[in-house]
Order: structure tokens, then sequence, then C-alpha cells
């Protein structure tokens, strides 16, 4: 249909507790000084030696040499198949990221087979730094965690144990845990989500240290943290999880989703993390956007200036300008105007080089990943209340078409994030 009208317990002893330094107001403030006030660490700058190396942990397996610093890579999340390695090299981009969902398909099924292990295990066998994220997916399941000794732990252990088979050695950075704290039942998200991720991350660790006893070049860090934006995003259970990274010489860090309305949003989850972890451990952002602002515009109407140059009915919504694009693409002139033309976009048209800039200054970053290209699953179900996440990719390979064999993209972000691999 046409959218433009006619006329989405601790395994090894009790948590220390996780000291953060005094916090510092952020609204109001923008560019730079959001930097200094979200992200300016106190007790723990970046901790590197003059060499860039990072403190190796003491036990087996932990891995040697440059850790990565700042980077910019891009990610795909579940779904690699409209992402090539041309698009990821026109871009200058490094790493690419994705996640593998710990179902019981992987039981039966060869785990380097599965559509984003073996397109990781591809870029790792063509030059690029790879991070896998393993996502344990309760919650869409609709079934509780694991206790620690039942047999359904046994049997996530058993399934964790053929992805590191697969993984182990040949990715740069695994992470334990994609969004925990979406992806648990509701009401488990306390200690009991705490107890059943350290006790998968302590098996990832002993599986490591016993396959790669003299070192192993797959770093560890922890899942991603979400909506610390938010004042019941922040409890107990996150404040245990920072500390459980803290203790664990082994694990380099923890990941970040901020996916927020504003730098603002995006700074405090930032400041949350860098004023926690203790020196030497670093932070990975590999998901990250403006999609909760770009929701709160979906109804608004089409700019004057678009509906005019396009002639589209000046009451037509912003969600159905984006409908039509998915059900007929845009040539490139067409979906750069919408965009440009429509303020709560173009007044965010830094947002890419902003968010990095904060990132970096912490000199806390490892990586951090953004989305790079429109995948099935954000076309899916279009309508007036699906999330915009198809706004967010570099490439717009669902919304404009291709023109002399060049695949679409959001040219803002592009540019932007070709820009920063030189930055």
């Amino acid at each position: 249909m046409r959218y433009e009208l006619s006329a989405q317990p601790d395994t090894c002893g009790p948590p220390s507790i996780a000291r953060p330094t005094s916090r510092r107001r952020l609204l109001g403030v923008s560019g730079a000084a959001l930097l200094t006030a979200a992200c300016g660490p106190k007790g723990g700058e970046q901790a590197e030696d003059e060499s860039g190396v990072q403190p190796r942990a003491k036990s087996g397996g932990a891995p040697s040499g440059e850790a990565p610093n700042g980077a910019l890579g891009v990610n795909f999340n579940e779904d690699p198949s409209d992402m090539s390695f041309s698009q990821v090299r026109a871009l200058s981009a490094k790493w690419v990221r994705g996640f593998v969902p710990m179902t019981d398909d992987l039981d039966t099924h060869a785990p380097g087979r599965q559509r984003s292990i073996a397109r990781l295990l591809d870029a790792n066998g063509g030059g690029f730094k790879t991070i896998l994220s393993l996502k344990f997916p309760f919650l869409t399941l609709g079934r509780s965690l694991p206790t620690v000794g039942s047999k359904e732990m046994a049997a996530q252990l058993k399934r964790v144990d053929r992805v590191l088979d697969a993984v182990m050695g040949k990715m740069d950075i695994l992470t334990i845990g994609n969004e925990p704290f979406l992806e648990t039942l509701d009401d488990e998200r306390d200690a009991r989500l705490n107890v059943f991720y350290e006790h998968v991350a302590e098996h990832v660790i002993g599986y490591r240290r016993k396959h790669f006893p003299h070192g192993c070049g797959t770093r560890l860090y922890m899942g991603a943290l979400n909506r610390l934006d938010q004042k019941d995003g922040r409890t107990p259970a996150t404040e245990r999880w920072v500390a459980f990274v803290n203790r664990k010489p082994e694990l380099e860090g923890l990941d970040i989703h901020p996916h927020v309305d504003s730098l603002q949003a995006a700074g405090t989850y930032v400041q949350y993390v860098v004023s926690r972890l203790d020196k030497g451990k670093k932070f990975l952002a590999t998901e990250f956007s403006l999609v909760q602002h770009w929701e709160d515009h979906m109804g608004d109407k089409v700019p004057a200036a678009y509906a005019e140059k396009y002639q589209v009915p000046p009451d037509t919504r912003v969600w159905q300008v984006i409908g039509n694009a998915i059900e007929k693409p845009f040539p490139q002139e067409r979906w750069d105007d919408f965009l440009a033309m429509s303020p709560w976009f173009a007044s965010h048209k830094d947002y890419l080089t902003q968010q990095m800039r904060m990132f970096r200054e912490t000199g806390r970053l490892a990586v951090a990943t953004y989305g790079v290209t429109q995948i099935e699953s954000m076309q899916t179900g279009w309508g007036a209340h699906k999330k915009p996440w198809i706004l967010n990719p570099l490439y717009a390979n669902r919304t404009v078409r291709k023109e002399n064999g060049k695949v679409g993209r959001t040219t803002v972000w592009f540019d932007s994030f070709r820009a920063l691999q030189g930055s």
C-alpha cells in the first residue's frame, strides 16, 4: 500500500560494590562541555603503558599484544545478509560486530555455520577485527534464568562450549551477554541475572584458560548495559555488573548500548560506567543511536519544502514517507532531501561525530560499532508505531534504490563515519 495519501548469587563470593565518583550535572550541556561533564574520569585514567598495551590478566589464556583503543567499526546485529565486505571497506572500517542467539538450534547445527558466526569468521579471515556477542534471549522465549547446578544450566553451558569451540582464539572480542537486562524476564532483572551471567563468565574464562594456556587472541567483555539514562535502569544489579568486571582480571571491561533521545542522555551512560570502572578497564559501545529521538517525530507532518518539491500532500506524516521509501525505494537525492529538510533530523546531522568524540575523550573506549545496513526486521510490519531503527544505518539499502550499481546510503552518516576513521 502507499503511505503518502492522495489529497518498533555471584558464583565466586560476594561482589564488591563499585564506588562511583561524584555525579556531575549533564542537562543543558553540549559539545566539549558535555564531554567534560559526562566523562571526566576521576580515580582512573586509561590503563595503558606507553606502548598502548593493557596489563595482562595473571591467569592463563590472557590475550597479549596491543589492545583496541578508540576504534569505530560496523555492526550487523543478528543479520549480516545485506552486508558485503566491499561495503565495509568502502567505509574504511576495520571492525565488524554481530551477535548470536544462544538457542537450541546450536545444539544440533554446527555453530560455525550459524549466519552471524559464519560471517564473522569470514570477516576475520578477510583481515577484519571481529566482535561476537552471546545473546541469551530468555524474554523472547518466555523462560526463566537457569539456576546454577540445574539441568537447564548444564544445557546452556554445553551450548556455550559448542560456540567457544568455533570462535575462541578467532574472534578478537567476545562479549558475554548481548543486552542482559532487556533479554531477561522483568521480575528476574535482579541478583538472579547477575548469578547466571557471572556463572557463564566464569565458565568462559575457565574454557579459555584450559584451551589456551599460553595466551589467546580473544579478549573478554561483559555484555551491554541499557537504559542507564533512566533512573530505573540504574539498579543494584547494574552496580554488581560493574563490580564483577572490576574484580575479574580476565575481563577487560563491559559493553553499553546507548539508544537515546539526546547526547545528554548518552552522557549519562558514559559517566555511569567511566566513573565506576577500575583503572585498566575499558568499555565497548557496540550499539548506539538516537532512535528514541527519531521515534518522537514519526507523527510529525512532512516538511513543507519536501512536500512542495515532491508533490506530497502537506498533511503526510514522517512515518508515511518512510513507508513509501520502503515500498518503492527513493532516488538517493530524494532520501537525502527528506532528511535534510526535516528539522528533527537535520539538527542532529553531527550526532555520529559528537557521540564518538564523547566516547573517545574518556580515554576508555575500546571499540564502538555503528549499524551498517538496513536489515529486514527494520522494515517488517512498518507502521506509525514501529521503532524507526531504519533511520540509523550507514547504508540505506532498503529505502534508496541502487544507482549505477551503487548501494543507497544515508549520506550524512556515511560521510561522518568515514571522516571519523582518520580522526
